[in-house]
């Protein structure tokens, strides 16, 4: 952050703000939850954040599921279990410790996942479709800076919080 925006930063925040930002929010969450909503069916959302990790970070052991997800690694089995049975995980031997697995993707566990991404990416395009060019642009460094100050991690490890993919 510049000498500039830091001094900017000490602003009070009114209520407009606040307003706004958290009308865009629930646009963001709806979004998402439709996303979500669209392969109920299939998973639960604790078990799509597994298979969201998975995917993104790829060779994940039990323990590392766990500490994503915020849960004793029991639970963590038996998500991982329930989502090996139904087809969407592979699971096999870590060959550099054959005492932890390494889970990936199946064919069908990437498939979900790119579907679960592929709607929430194209419902974003068309809401941004309907807002002139210029304000569109004008929203990169805003929402840069919004996702810096919230204290978005680093792209390499923004698996951990379940939401995202490697593309």
């Amino acid at each position: 952050m510049s000498t500039r925006e830091e001094q900017e930063v000490t602003g009070r925040v009114d209520d407009l703000e606040v307003e706004v930002v958290m009308a865009a929010t629930r646009v963001l969450v709806a979004v998402s939850a439709q996303s979500v909503a669209a392969v109920d069916e299939l998973v639960t959302l604790p078990q799509l954040r597994v298979l969201v990790m998975v995917g993104s970070r790829g060779g994940l052991n039990l323990g590392a599921v766990a500490a994503g997800l915020g849960v004793h690694p029991s639970n963590a089995t038996r998500a991982v279990e329930r989502l090996v049975v139904a087809g969407f995980l592979d699971r096999r031997d870590d060959p550099t410790d054959r005492r932890n697995l390494v889970l990936e993707l199946s064919a069908d566990g990437r498939a979900l996942v790119d579907r679960v991404m592929g709607e929430r990416r194209t419902a974003i395009a068309e809401i941004l479709g309907r807002m002139p060019p210029s304000r569109r642009r004008a929203l990169i460094p805003v929402l840069r800076a919004f996702a810096a100050a919230a204290g978005e991690v680093p792209d390499g490890a923004v698996w951990s919080l379940g939401w995202t993919t490697a593309d």
